[in-house]
């Protein structure tokens, strides 16, 4: 038996440097992400929205350690074993989620004996002449009158069998996936324990023998680098790359300029990566800080009214002065409260004073909770009724907005004080209580509280009143003890929208007097604790889920109501309404944190540039910031203005500051410059057997060029390239958005000079397109025919070709007698098209050239322009079931189109597809638009005219008459007419493309 032999593997090519399932991947991503609360390192604090899908991280960091072993196919299956996306993973986790029922086996699977296996009650009381104890499967259980379980002796094994059976018969890996749980929520040695002998086969040559994949994942790093590999990232945000890497068993590195970054990766190592005592003690920290903050709340006596009912939510709104009137007006932009109680909130003219009540009424009918859904702000105005007659003032005009000299936009609100945390009276924009959300006094502490709405009292505003004294005598100490944020907002641009709407210039004040009290009071308890640095990590989410930026949100809790996090986006919106939590409000959920005890590796948090790593690693796997991303930088100041001072001892070490002076940021200049060092930094910190992930969302060749130029400058070599789809939709925005992300794969450059030139580059480039390209064509078959479905889409073949090209041109040292590092620092002019921009577009060519649509012949294909290809080519991909609308802007890009949507019948993120032969208006076909010149055009045209019942033979004539090549096009025409008529929808328009291909195939002559 061969044993394992340090370092004996060290030069073996890596397997995701050949094949990667990128489409199972995006799948499970996607997946993972819809999960949202429920995903692993949500619960450390949703206001970091940044973070990679772990699955994904998985499958980089185990495709980066697995050898290649000749065996292409081979090698897949294992991966997909280790990554439980094969047919027997596959059935463990759908057993495991449930879902795929004993009737739905049975109306699936084939079986001659179904009662070895199915039983429903009234079973045994049968007749041994029973139909129903003669059926098999397949039958409809439903249908049958009858309920099916489990037989009461069928072992966990045959379950699994047979649920894997009824997977087979769904057609694509998304259907077979969307049943299942995702790998991570399944016990991993139950989950894996089958897959052991067939992965120590595979690389017994090596003498690997592996029970876990912690153990394979270390045996690997042995056989690569003489010891278990560690993982590096300098980007670390949210911490998902670090938290993987460790869960599958590597050391790992993690930095990040940022404190809060640092923080959040820090909880993901040594809270949710806990052992279990230290788990056991956060726990019981927690409770203790809750029941201390608890009872000193009851003490002061804020939070509970006169018959010991408990407040959760308190709702507040601005309120100004009507210029035209001199009323106080509430600025309430809907009056609804709670969809699901019927409360709303109704204005009564109060004459005397020149303001309005505000009562709460619950119970209304659904006619006035649709009136109260229009309240007094609308499309930017203030407006109101009084005695009959609608006032509305933009509200521009009340803040008083002006062009400053400089042409910014300024406005006459006061700038706020440090000492301010409430407006003052003559402000423009004053601040009044309108409704509490009361917990019944028996069901304050019960799992399910019973709540209702009520309008302000006296006693409660004397007991706001007490509240704002208490802030008021107490917020100077406060603040010099580090309880409360003292820190002024720096300008910036996100930074600036407070600031601009509501002069605030210090953190605090986006916290009104309840919001600071509960911070204070909640810090000093945490900073008592022996688990201060998990205090800091609740004190965060605090901070998000209580501030004056925390809008109320009527479709919360089913239509009760309830706040929304500030951070509900990347943001710092201002509202004119916005809830405030009590601490009862807080609820048992909001602190709770996933448990996923890490094995025992190094781990290592600092806080650190990314040019300045402190560790050599293995393997350097980065999210970076580039071009449009999240001003983390800015926003996370909100956080380190409460967390700075006094911080635990994990923390002290850390610059508590967002140092925005040196932040990576932009996609200028300044950022090459800064991205070249970094990855510079990283490439000498790491084995010459080493390799690097760079992770970034997918735009253009100009964001790729850039990108490109930055590695290449660093020493780095791209050598693989795959592309994952993540489908997200957000009700900040209209309609659904979409993100891909590119994963780029890179290796040191050898070392040398080595010098290209363009005319001498290109033909290289094509020529390794084109083995790429059809060695992945060629593993595609092979699995097809094996497993019914490809590895690769033609997505996945595109990002090859551009991978491919990167290869030859990030090998050399010199492009044309410029060095590398030159031209990648090299100011950009507008407009300048650079050799990686040419040679990019050039690779996508050579690979699009290549991917000829399945059923169209490679002449026609050659002949065709880009829009055409993007046409015929999505004909192609949406017969396989593809809706994804990045497919279409990726193809659209790459085949040139300039307007793709005028060929497009929907662009949902999801269900996206092209329009129909019927659905062209004559304006989407006329000679000013991409595809109303081309032999398609025409061919639409003729099978429009042929569906409306024109003659064959004159549709022919016309299309000759409008063609002068016919004569040479015919046999291409022919071939689209051919390819239409097995790929098109609906039916008719089958039909008529096999009539017209029919008629043109018989004309003898030019002028029939």
């Amino acid at each position: 038996m061969t044993t394992l032999q340090a370092l004996s593997n060290q030069e073996a090519p890596s397997l995701i440097e050949a094949v990667f399932p990128a489409q199972k991947v995006s799948f499970e991503a996607q997946s993972e992400r819809k999960a949202v609360a429920a995903q692993t390192l949500t619960g450390l604090g949703s206001y970091w929205k940044g973070r990679k899908p772990l699955i994904l991280v998985r499958a980089i960091i185990l495709g980066s350690l697995l050898p290649q072993t000749g065996d292409s196919e081979r090698d897949l299956e294992i991966f997909e074993k280790l990554m439980a996306f094969d047919d027997h993973g596959l059935a463990r986790r759908a057993f495991a989620q449930g879902d795929l029922k004993p009737k739905h086996i049975a109306v699936r699977v084939s079986l001659s004996n179904p009662w070895d296996f199915f039983t429903f009650t009234g079973f045994d009381d049968l007749p041994k002449d029973s139909r129903i104890l003669n059926v098999e499967c397949p039958f409809d259980a439903d249908e049958e009158g009858i309920n099916l379980r489990w037989a009461r002796d069928v072992s966990e094994d045959t379950k699994i069998e047979l649920i894997e059976r009824a997977l087979a018969t769904f057609a694509s890996y998304e259907e077979k996936a969307s049943l299942c749980k995702r790998p991570e929520e399944v016990d991993q040695d139950w989950l894996y324990a089958p897959i052991w002998p067939a992965v120590n086969e595979h690389f017994a040559q090596w003498g690997v023998s592996a029970r876990s994949i912690p153990e394979l994942v270390e045996q690997m790093g042995i056989l690569r680098f003489g010891r278990r590999p560690r993982v590096g990232d300098t980007f670390s945000g949210g911490g998902s790359i670090p938290f993987e890497a460790a869960r599958l068993g590597c050391d790992t590195y993690a930095a990040d300029l940022n404190p809060i970054a640092c923080m959040l990766t820090w909880g993901a190592m040594n809270v949710i990566g806990a052992p279990k005592k230290q788990r056991e003690m956060f726990e019981d920290a927690q409770r203790a800080v809750m029941l201390k903050v608890d009872q000193e709340l009851i003490k002061l006596g804020v939070e509970h009214d006169d018959k010991g009912n408990r407040a959760k939510a308190y709702l507040y709104c601005l309120e100004t002065e009507c210029p035209e009137t001199g009323w106080m007006v509430p600025m309430l932009p809907s009056r609804v409260i709670s969809p699901k109680l019927g409360a709303i909130a109704k204005l009564t003219p109060d004459h005397a004073n020149k303001r309005f009540t505000i009562d709460v009424v619950s119970n209304v009918s659904a006619k006035e909770l649709k009136a109260a859904e229009k309240g007094t702000v609308d499309d930017g105005d203030l407006v109101y009724e009084l005695d009959g007659k609608t006032y509305r003032t933009p509200v521009k005009t009340l803040r008083g907005d002006y062009r400053g000299a400089d042409g910014s936009t300024l406005n006459k609100l006061r700038r706020w004080e440090k000492s301010d945390f409430i407006p003052r009276p003559g402000d423009i924009f004053q601040e009044r209580l309108y409704a509490i959300q009361w917990i019944t006094k028996d069901s304050i502490y019960e799992h399910r509280q019973n709540t209702y709405f009520r309008g302000i009292s006296d006693l409660d505003l004397e007991r706001e009143q007490k509240v704002a004294e208490l802030v008021a005598s107490s917020l100077e100490t406060w603040q010099a003890e580090g309880l409360v944020s003292d820190m002024a907002i720096e300008p910036g641009y996100n930074t600036n929208q407070p600031i601009r709407e509501r002069g605030w210039t210090h953190w605090h004040h986006l916290f009104n007097s309840r919001q600071i009290l509960l911070q204070a009071i909640t810090q000093k308890a945490w900073r008592e604790s022996d688990a201060a640095a998990l205090g800091w990590l609740n004190l965060a989410k605090m901070a998000d889920f209580n501030s004056r930026l925390c809008r109320w949100a009527t479709s919360q809790g089913g239509g009760l109501g309830g706040p929304k996090g500030v951070f509900s986006n990347q943001a710092l919106n201002t509202f004119y309404n916005y809830a405030t939590r009590s601490w009862s409000g807080f609820g048992v959920g909001s602190f709770r944190m996933a448990e996923e005890p890490l094995p025992n590796v190094e781990r290592e948090v600092v806080s650190a540039p990314a040019d300045q790593p402190a560790r050599r690693c293995d393997y350097w796997i980065t999210d970076p910031p580039y071009a449009d991303a999240v001003n983390y930088h800015e926003i996370t100041e909100f956080f380190i203005a409460w967390l700075r001072k006094n911080p635990p001892p994990e923390f002290s070490d850390w610059i508590w500051d967002s140092r925005r002076a040196l932040v990576i940021k932009g996609s200028g200049d300044d950022f090459r410059r800064g991205m070249v060092g970094a990855y510079s930094a990283m490439a000498e910190h790491m084995p010459d057997n080493g390799m690097q992930c760079v992770m970034f969302t997918h735009q253009d060749t100009g964001v790729w060029s850039d990108m490109v130029g930055i590695f290449w400058a660093a020493g780095l070599q791209v050598v693989a390239a795959w592309y994952i789809a993540t489908e997200t939709t957000s009700e900040l925005k209209k309609g659904g958005y979409v993100q891909g992300t590119v994963i780029l794969m890179l290796r040191k450059r050898q070392e040398g000079e080595r010098t290209g030139f363009k005319q001498r580059i290109l033909p290289a480039v094509r020529a390794e397109v084109q083995r790429q390209i059809e060695s992945m064509m060629n593993l595609n078959e092979e699995v097809k025919d094996k497993l019914g479905e490809p590895v690769f889409n033609d997505s996945d073949l595109q990002m090859a070709g551009y991978a491919a090209a990167l290869k030859v041109l990030t090998a050399y040292t010199q492009i044309g007698g410029e060095d590398v590092t030159n031209f990648a620092l090299r100011p950009r002019q507008s407009g300048e098209v650079t050799v990686v921009d040419e040679i990019v577009q050039q690779a996508a060519e050579a690979a699009n050239n290549l991917l000829v649509p399945e059923g169209l012949g490679a002449e026609t294909w050659a002949r065709l322009t880009g829009i055409e290809r993007f046409f015929f080519r999505m004909m192609d991909m949406e017969t396989t079931g593809a809706k994804k609308l990045d497919n279409y802007q990726n193809f659209a890009k790459a085949f040139r189109v300039e307007d793709y949507a005028r060929v497009m019948g929907d662009m949902a993120a999801n269900g996206a597809r092209l329009k129909t032969v019927t659905e062209f208006a004559s304006r989407d076909l006329s000679d000013s638009t991409e595809i109303g010149p081309t032999w398609l055009g025409q061919l639409i045209i003729g099978l429009q005219q042929l569906l409306a019942e024109v003659e064959p033979q004159v549709v022919i004539g016309q299309i000759q008459a409008d063609l002068p090549e016919f004569l040479e096009a015919r046999p291409l025409l022919i071939d689209m007419l051919a390819f239409f008529e097995r790929k098109a929808a609906p039916k008719e328009v089958r039909d008529v493309a096999e009539v017209l291909g029919a008629r043109m195939k018989n004309l003898r002559a030019l002028g029939q």
